[in-house]
């Protein structure tokens, strides 16, 4: 069934090296994506493998 998700976002203001910074602002104009998209994918995916002790 088709259902509308309306998710809540918040602003937070992170520190990253510039080397990262700019190797995700390159990947994020070659895919056609927002920044900021990428960055929650990366993460998402990130903590989705992360291996539990």
């Amino acid at each position: 069934m088709f259902e509308i998700k309306n998710e809540k976002n918040f602003n937070k203001t992170i520190r990253m090296p510039e080397n990262l910074i700019k190797r995700l602002e390159t990947l994020a104009t070659k895919k056609d994506i927002s920044f900021n998209k990428l960055v929650v994918q990366c993460c998402e995916y990130a903590l989705s493998e992360l291996k539990e002790d």
